[in-house]
Order: C-alpha cells, then structure tokens, then sequence
C-alpha cells in the first residue's frame, strides 16, 4: 500500500478512534491516581471502571468495545510508525566523478 492511501486511511479513522482510546486512557490513569494519591473512595473508583471498561454499552457490545478499541489503536499506531519512514530502505546517490 502507498504512502498516500496509508495517510488517507489514517486520517478517515483516526477521528473515530481517538474518543474510545482517550476515554480508556484517561480513565485508567486516573482511576489508578485517585485510589492510589488521593485515597479516592470505592464507589468513585467503581464508576470510573465503569466507564473505563465500556460497562456502560452493556454485557454483550462491551466486548465489542474492548476489541475494536485495542484493534483501532495498533493500527493507528503502525500507520502512524510506516509513515514516518523509518522502515523505507535508504537510496544510495550515485556521485558523479569528475
């Protein structure tokens, strides 16, 4: 796949994925913060694993929630990686001699 149809891919899903991806992250972060820092109480560390492991969408499309969440996230992240080249093999110049 060229570089371009990669960039355009990337730019179509990436909206789309950064919601779910942002709410997990900043959920588990600051779950993790609460409890441990500032001794955040039971029932709030409930509602923000709640929220973090997509409870909310209910027993059968949270496991939907986690897959796609996990799948949109390495691909934006290998997208990402092959467009930034660093995998391209270099080209040799061919100096001339004169």
């Amino acid at each position: 796949m060229d570089t371009k149809t990669l960039r355009k891919l990337h730019r179509k899903f990436a909206p789309i994925v950064f919601l779910p991806v942002f709410l997990t992250a900043f959920t588990g972060v600051f779950y993790r913060v609460a409890r441990s820092w500032f001794g955040a109480s039971e029932e709030l560390g409930d509602f923000i694993m709640f929220i973090h492991q997509g409870e909310f969408l209910g027993k059968d499309l949270r496991v939907f929630y986690v897959l796609l969440n996990g799948l949109g996230l390495i691909a934006m992240v290998a997208t990402g990686i092959i467009m930034t080249g660093i995998f391209r093999s270099k080209k040799v110049k061919k100096v001339d001699e004169n």
